[in-house]
Parts: C-alpha cells; sequence; structure tokens
C-alpha cells in the first residue's frame, strides 16, 4: 500500500473536488453573457446556471429565477443537471469508503481489507470525475458552437461562465485522488510479511500470547504461595511437637498413693502436712 501521507493527500484532494463539485453544481453561472445595456435598469450581465437564471441590473439589484419547466430546457442541459448530481453522489460515497481505506485509521479491517476500500474508493473517484467531466465538456462546446455559429447580435449571446472553471477544476481533483487510491493494491512484492496477516489473527495471537504469559505467572506465583506455606509449616512444626510434649508433661496426673505404701521420708512430710493443717 501506498504510505499514509500520500493517502492523506489523496483524501484531501477528495474532499475538494466533492466541494468543488457541489459549488459548480449550485453556481449561476454556468453561462455569462457578452453584450452590455444602457439606462438606469438595464440589465449589465445576464447568467444561467443548470437551475436558475440570473440578473445583474446596473442599480445594483441581482435577481434570479428558477427553472420550472423541464421540457422546455435543451438537452445539454438536462445532462449536465443529471450528471452533476450523480458526481456528488458518488464522490460523496467514494469519500466515505476513502475514510475506511486510509492506513492512518483504526477502523477498516486488515491490511488487506483496507487495500480493497481504497480500491473501491478510488473507482468511485474516478467514475465521478468522468461524471463532472464529460457533460461539463459537452455544455461548454455547445455554448461555444452557439456563440460562433448563430447570428444573433452581442447581447443575445453567452460564453461559458466561471461554474464551468470550477467543474473542470473540481474534476482533475477527483480523477488524481482517484488514481492515487487506485494504486493502494494490497498485493505485490514489496509488500511486507505483516500485511499478508489480518488483524483479526494477528489480535486473536497477542491476546492467545498474553493469556499464554498471565496463566504462567498465575502458576509461578501459586509455587512460589505453596512454597512459603511448606517453609512456614517447617518452621512451625518443631515448636509444635515441644508445646505438645510440655502440654502433655503438664497433663499428666499424678497417681494418689496411700501413706502406707509411701517411703519413710514420705510418710514424715506426709504427716507434718497434715499436723501442720
Amino acid at each position: 500500500m501506498l504510505p499514509a501521507a500520500i493517502q492523506i493527500l489523496a483524501f484531501a484532494l477528495a474532499l475538494l473536488g466533492v466541494l468543488g463539485a457541489t459549488v459548480a453544481t449550485l453556481l449561476p453561472n454556468w453561462t455569462v453573457s457578452v453584450g452590455s445595456w444602457s439606462g438606469v435598469m438595464a440589465p449589465v450581465s445576464q447568467m444561467r446556471g443548470l437551475w436558475m437564471d440570473c440578473v445583474w441590473y446596473s442599480s445594483g439589484i441581482f435577481s434570479c429565477t428558477v427553472q420550472n419547466s423541464v421540457l422546455s430546457l435543451p438537452p445539454s442541459l438536462l445532462t449536465t443537471r443529471v450528471a452533476m448530481v450523480l458526481t456528488c453522489m458518488v464522490a460523496s460515497f467514494g469519500l466515505c469508503l476513502a475514510s475506511l481505506g486510509l492506513k492512518c485509521t483504526r477502523w477498516g479491517g486488515s491490511h488487506r481489507a483496507k487495500g480493497h476500500t481504497a480500491i473501491a474508493a478510488g473507482a468511485c473517484f474516478v467514475l465521478a470525475s468522468f461524471l463532472c467531466l464529460v457533460p461539463a465538456s459537452w455544455f461548454t462546446n455547445e455554448v461555444i458552437t452557439t456563440f460562433l455559429t448563430t447570428g444573433l447580435p452581442d447581447s443575445s449571446k453567452y460564453q461559458p461562465g466561471g461554474a464551468l472553471c470550477v467543474s473542470f477544476i473540481s474534476a482533475g481533483f477527483l480523477l488524481a485522488a482517484g488514481v492515487i487510491f487506485c494504486l493502494s493494491c494490497p498485493g505485490g512484492r514489496t509488500r511486507r510479511p505483516d500485511d499478508a496477516e489480518t488483524d483479526g489473527a494477528q489480535h486473536g495471537r497477542r491476546r492467545e500470547e498474553h493469556g499464554r504469559r498471565r496463566r504462567e505467572e498465575q502458576r509461578r506465583r501459586r509455587e512460589e504461595q505453596r512454597r512459603r506455606q511448606e517453609q512456614k509449616a517447617e518452621r512451625v512444626r518443631p515448636e509444635q511437637r515441644e508445646n505438645k510434649s510440655v502440654r502433655l508433661q503438664k497433663d499428666k496426673p499424678t497417681p494418689h498413693r496411700s501413706p502406707s505404701k509411701l517411703l519413710p521420708k514420705d510418710v514424715k512430710d506426709s504427716y507434718s502436712l497434715q499436723e501442720y493443717v
């Protein structure tokens, strides 16, 4: 795939192309009158667009009239209308695809999926550029042919206006952006090894590796805890044995013997205790 900077440049060109095509579709100066009139309320300039006709008077008033009748329009104007509307729609759809196919974005899937999405966006931009370029060229040819062949006075002749220039520039921007995005092919010999792998597989491997490390860490902690418990038990066991032996010695009952069975010394001590009592 192309570098991210080139794709961002192509996206900017496509955005300018969409904005230019939209502005050109709405502008009323597709054709501009050549002649001028004299008088206070005489029109200084007359303009014809795809949707309305406008007149600019010498007093500074600017008036526009919407073209409601479709049947009275020439075929070149109707074709240009439809083509420019389709240009805006296809180019806008291409912008949505291009935002998913940009290499610098996180959405859109794997590198291969991004490449296919970028190619689809480029195809939309190329189609939109031809939809804008061909009708604009036909419309310009009609205006120039009418200007040169008819014997009308100069006040009734029209020449191409600024909207046609904007449409040609927009078509050029869309064509350049489409070519750049079409070069974002995911295949080829220059691709990196990890480009052929999906982001889902890479994410799965990362999760598996993280889980394995986590299990090893838990097992290591359990072994360490068990080792500490064993060491503590080994230290406590001798103390428990000693305490148990002492407790057994204390709890051992002293047998009671009668004075007749005592030794002479013990008998004397026993009698002496009784005398004291």
